[in-house]
Protein backbone atom coordinates (compact mmCIF):
# COMPACT_ATOMS: atom_id res chain seq x y z
CA UNK A 1 0.00 0.00 0.00
CA UNK A 2 0.53 3.48 0.06
CA UNK A 3 2.81 6.55 -1.28
CA UNK A 4 4.12 9.04 1.37
CA UNK A 5 6.26 12.08 0.97
CA UNK A 6 8.60 13.73 3.54
CA UNK A 7 9.95 17.14 3.24
CA UNK A 8 11.73 20.09 5.02
CA UNK A 9 11.64 23.73 4.18
CA UNK A 10 13.30 26.04 6.78
CA UNK A 11 11.95 25.38 9.96
CA UNK A 12 9.13 23.14 8.99
CA UNK A 13 8.99 19.53 8.17
CA UNK A 14 5.90 18.10 6.71
CA UNK A 15 4.97 14.58 5.72
CA UNK A 16 1.64 13.80 3.18
CA UNK A 17 0.85 10.11 2.21
CA UNK A 18 -2.14 8.22 0.33
CA UNK A 19 -3.59 5.08 -0.40
CA UNK A 20 -5.67 2.40 -0.75
CA UNK A 21 -5.83 1.44 3.27
CA UNK A 22 -7.89 2.88 5.34
CA UNK A 23 -6.87 5.36 7.72
CA UNK A 24 -3.25 5.45 6.67
CA UNK A 25 -2.90 8.54 8.22
CA UNK A 26 -2.77 7.27 11.34
CA UNK A 27 -0.27 4.57 10.97
CA UNK A 28 1.90 6.00 9.02
CA UNK A 29 3.45 9.65 9.97
CA UNK A 30 5.75 9.77 12.59
CA UNK A 31 6.75 13.28 13.02
CA UNK A 32 8.89 14.99 15.44
CA UNK A 33 10.70 18.60 16.22
CA UNK A 34 12.97 17.90 14.00
CA UNK A 35 12.58 14.81 12.11
CA UNK A 36 10.49 12.20 10.59
CA UNK A 37 9.39 8.73 10.16
CA UNK A 38 7.33 7.10 7.41
CA UNK A 39 6.51 3.40 7.87
CA UNK A 40 4.73 1.87 5.08
CA UNK A 41 4.04 -1.78 3.31
CA UNK A 42 3.65 -4.23 6.19
CA UNK A 43 4.16 -1.43 8.50
CA UNK A 44 5.81 -2.12 12.19
CA UNK A 45 5.01 1.31 14.48
CA UNK A 46 7.77 0.98 16.01
CA UNK A 47 9.89 1.90 13.17
CA UNK A 48 7.56 5.09 14.04
CA UNK A 49 7.73 5.61 17.45
CA UNK A 50 11.49 4.38 18.33
CA UNK A 51 12.93 6.02 15.19
CA UNK A 52 11.40 9.16 16.00
CA UNK A 53 12.78 9.63 19.75
CA UNK A 54 16.24 8.18 18.45
CA UNK A 55 16.54 10.78 15.94
CA UNK A 56 15.09 13.46 17.76
CA UNK A 57 17.95 12.67 19.85
CA UNK A 58 20.77 13.13 17.31
CA UNK A 59 21.23 10.12 15.67
CA UNK A 60 22.00 9.43 12.30
CA UNK A 61 19.24 8.38 9.82
CA UNK A 62 21.48 5.86 7.96
CA UNK A 63 22.50 4.26 11.34
CA UNK A 64 18.50 4.36 12.77
CA UNK A 65 17.63 2.79 10.01
CA UNK A 66 20.35 0.01 9.13
CA UNK A 67 19.86 -1.05 12.97
CA UNK A 68 16.09 -1.80 12.25
CA UNK A 69 16.26 -3.68 9.60
CA UNK A 70 19.26 -5.80 11.52
CA UNK A 71 16.71 -6.46 14.30
CA UNK A 72 13.20 -6.73 12.57
CA UNK A 73 13.13 -10.64 11.36
CA UNK A 74 10.01 -8.89 8.31
CA UNK A 75 11.90 -6.22 7.42
CA UNK A 76 11.73 -7.80 3.91
CA UNK A 77 8.22 -7.02 3.54
CA UNK A 78 8.71 -3.50 5.00
CA UNK A 79 8.91 -0.22 3.92
CA UNK A 80 10.43 3.36 5.69
CA UNK A 81 11.33 6.47 4.85
CA UNK A 82 13.12 8.71 7.26
CA UNK A 83 14.92 12.20 8.19
CA UNK A 84 17.11 13.36 11.19
CA UNK A 85 17.49 16.46 12.86
CA UNK A 86 20.51 17.58 10.76
CA UNK A 87 18.13 17.31 7.94
CA UNK A 88 19.95 14.17 6.24
CA UNK A 89 17.77 11.50 5.11
CA UNK A 90 17.46 7.55 4.48
CA UNK A 91 15.09 4.95 3.11
CA UNK A 92 14.32 1.45 2.86
CA UNK A 93 12.11 -0.65 0.66
CA UNK A 94 12.03 -4.55 1.88
CA UNK A 95 12.66 -7.04 -1.48
CA UNK A 96 9.23 -8.39 -0.71
CA UNK A 97 7.50 -5.44 -0.67
CA UNK A 98 4.21 -5.70 -3.52
CA UNK A 99 5.51 -4.06 -7.33
CA UNK A 100 5.92 -1.57 -7.82
CA UNK A 101 7.65 -0.21 -5.05
CA UNK A 102 10.78 1.62 -4.44
CA UNK A 103 12.19 5.23 -2.90
CA UNK A 104 14.02 8.48 -4.21
CA UNK A 105 15.97 10.91 -2.12
CA UNK A 106 16.66 14.61 -2.53
CA UNK A 107 18.67 17.37 -0.84
CA UNK A 108 15.39 18.17 0.99
CA UNK A 109 12.98 15.33 0.72
CA UNK A 110 12.06 12.03 -0.11
CA UNK A 111 9.37 9.63 -1.42
CA UNK A 112 8.93 6.29 -1.50
CA UNK A 113 6.19 3.88 -2.34
CA UNK A 114 4.65 0.27 -2.92
CA UNK A 115 1.63 -1.47 -4.42
CA UNK A 116 2.40 1.73 -7.22
CA UNK A 117 1.30 1.62 -10.49
CA UNK A 118 4.91 2.58 -11.79
CA UNK A 119 8.01 3.92 -10.74
CA UNK A 120 6.67 7.75 -12.31
CA UNK A 121 4.68 7.86 -9.41
CA UNK A 122 7.70 8.65 -7.16
CA UNK A 123 9.28 10.10 -9.82
CA UNK A 124 6.35 12.53 -10.60
CA UNK A 125 5.72 13.33 -6.81
CA UNK A 126 9.37 14.58 -6.12
CA UNK A 127 9.20 16.65 -9.51
CA UNK A 128 6.09 18.56 -8.68
CA UNK A 129 7.31 19.17 -5.02
CA UNK A 130 10.55 20.74 -6.47
CA UNK A 131 8.94 22.89 -8.74
CA UNK A 132 5.58 23.90 -6.55
CA UNK A 133 5.29 26.74 -4.95
CA UNK A 134 3.24 28.27 -1.66
CA UNK A 135 2.86 27.37 1.67
CA UNK A 136 4.51 24.05 2.37
CA UNK A 137 0.85 22.18 2.66
CA UNK A 138 0.28 23.51 -1.02
CA UNK A 139 3.40 22.16 -2.18
CA UNK A 140 2.74 18.38 -0.58
CA UNK A 141 -0.73 18.54 -2.02
CA UNK A 142 0.63 19.28 -5.10
CA UNK A 143 3.26 16.88 -5.06
CA UNK A 144 0.36 14.08 -4.15
CA UNK A 145 -1.74 15.42 -6.95
CA UNK A 146 0.95 14.46 -9.34
CA UNK A 147 1.36 10.90 -8.15
CA UNK A 148 -2.10 10.33 -8.55
CA UNK A 149 -2.34 11.41 -11.77
CA UNK A 150 0.69 9.18 -12.82
CA UNK A 151 -1.29 6.04 -11.65
CA UNK A 152 -0.96 6.51 -7.34
CA UNK A 153 -1.72 2.94 -5.42
CA UNK A 154 -2.76 0.51 -8.30
CA UNK A 155 -5.52 -0.53 -5.97
CA UNK A 156 -7.66 2.46 -5.97
CA UNK A 157 -7.87 5.38 -3.28
CA UNK A 158 -9.57 5.32 0.50
CA UNK A 159 -7.47 7.58 3.06
CA UNK A 160 -4.33 10.16 3.38
CA UNK A 161 -3.16 12.69 6.00
CA UNK A 162 -0.63 15.19 6.10
CA UNK A 163 1.55 16.07 9.41
CA UNK A 164 3.21 19.63 9.52
CA UNK A 165 5.31 20.67 12.44
CA UNK A 166 6.92 23.88 13.13
CA UNK A 167 9.96 23.18 14.98
CA UNK A 168 7.60 21.74 18.05
CA UNK A 169 7.23 18.47 19.73
CA UNK A 170 3.59 19.52 18.63
CA UNK A 171 2.33 19.40 15.48
CA UNK A 172 1.16 22.69 13.87
CA UNK A 173 -1.31 20.84 11.65
CA UNK A 174 -2.61 17.45 11.52
CA UNK A 175 -5.48 16.29 9.01
CA UNK A 176 -6.56 12.83 8.13
CA UNK A 177 -9.46 11.53 5.43
CA UNK A 178 -10.00 7.65 7.01
CA UNK A 179 -12.19 6.97 4.10
CA UNK A 180 -13.22 8.89 1.23
CA UNK A 181 -13.78 8.05 -2.77
CA UNK A 182 -10.94 11.81 -3.44
CA UNK A 183 -8.84 11.61 -0.39
CA UNK A 184 -6.73 14.02 -1.13
CA UNK A 185 -9.46 16.36 -2.83
CA UNK A 186 -11.08 15.79 0.73
CA UNK A 187 -7.08 16.88 1.78
CA UNK A 188 -7.34 19.64 0.32
CA UNK A 189 -10.70 20.68 1.32
CA UNK A 190 -9.64 20.72 4.79
CA UNK A 191 -6.65 22.45 4.41
CA UNK A 192 -9.26 25.29 2.99
CA UNK A 193 -11.42 25.46 6.04
CA UNK A 194 -7.89 25.30 8.23
CA UNK A 195 -6.73 28.76 6.85
CA UNK A 196 -10.58 30.25 7.56
CA UNK A 197 -10.21 30.47 11.51
CA UNK A 198 -7.40 27.34 12.38
CA UNK A 199 -4.41 28.94 10.98
CA UNK A 200 -4.93 32.01 12.70
CA UNK A 201 -5.75 30.43 16.18
CA UNK A 202 -2.49 28.76 15.66
CA UNK A 203 -0.46 32.04 16.03
CA UNK A 204 -1.50 31.68 20.09
CA UNK A 205 0.05 27.87 20.25
CA UNK A 206 2.68 28.17 23.07
CA UNK A 207 6.60 26.68 22.32
CA UNK A 208 9.30 25.64 24.04
CA UNK A 209 10.61 28.28 24.36
CA UNK A 210 7.56 30.79 25.47
CA UNK A 211 5.08 28.37 27.36
CA UNK A 212 2.33 30.84 27.70
CA UNK A 213 2.18 31.31 23.90
CA UNK A 214 0.12 34.52 23.27
CA UNK A 215 -2.74 34.40 25.54
CA UNK A 216 -3.98 37.48 23.69
CA UNK A 217 -7.16 37.15 21.17
CA UNK A 218 -6.95 40.65 19.52
CA UNK A 219 -3.94 39.56 17.37
CA UNK A 220 -5.90 35.85 16.36
CA UNK A 221 -9.07 37.87 15.50
CA UNK A 222 -7.23 39.75 13.46
CA UNK A 223 -5.91 37.18 11.67
CA UNK A 224 -8.85 35.53 10.80
CA UNK A 225 -10.53 38.80 10.10
CA UNK A 226 -7.79 39.35 7.37
CA UNK A 227 -8.40 35.62 5.83
CA UNK A 228 -11.95 35.98 5.74
CA UNK A 229 -11.76 39.30 4.47
CA UNK A 230 -9.38 37.89 1.43
CA UNK A 231 -11.72 35.35 0.80
CA UNK A 232 -14.67 37.55 0.19
CA UNK A 233 -12.26 39.74 -1.83
CA UNK A 234 -11.70 36.69 -4.18
CA UNK A 235 -15.12 35.55 -4.55
CA UNK A 236 -14.58 32.37 -2.57
CA UNK A 237 -17.47 30.38 -1.08
CA UNK A 238 -16.24 28.80 2.37
CA UNK A 239 -16.14 24.89 1.93
CA UNK A 240 -16.83 24.64 5.52
CA UNK A 241 -19.39 21.78 6.58
CA UNK A 242 -19.70 22.81 10.41
CA UNK A 243 -23.58 23.56 11.26
CA UNK A 244 -23.62 26.23 13.47
CA UNK A 245 -26.58 27.14 16.25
Amino acid sequence: MTYSLIARAGDEIGLIVASKFFACGAAVPFVGARSAVASQAFCNPLWGTEGRTRLEAGEAAEKVLADFVARDAGQSIRQAHLMDSHGRFAAHTGADCVDWCGHLIRDDHSVAGNMLAGPDVIAETSRAFMTAEGPLPERLLAAMRAGEAAGGDKRGRQAAGMVIHRGEAHAWLDLRVDDDADPLGELERLWDVAQERYVGFTLGMATAANFSGLPDRAPIDRAIAEAEALRLAEGRASRSRAVES
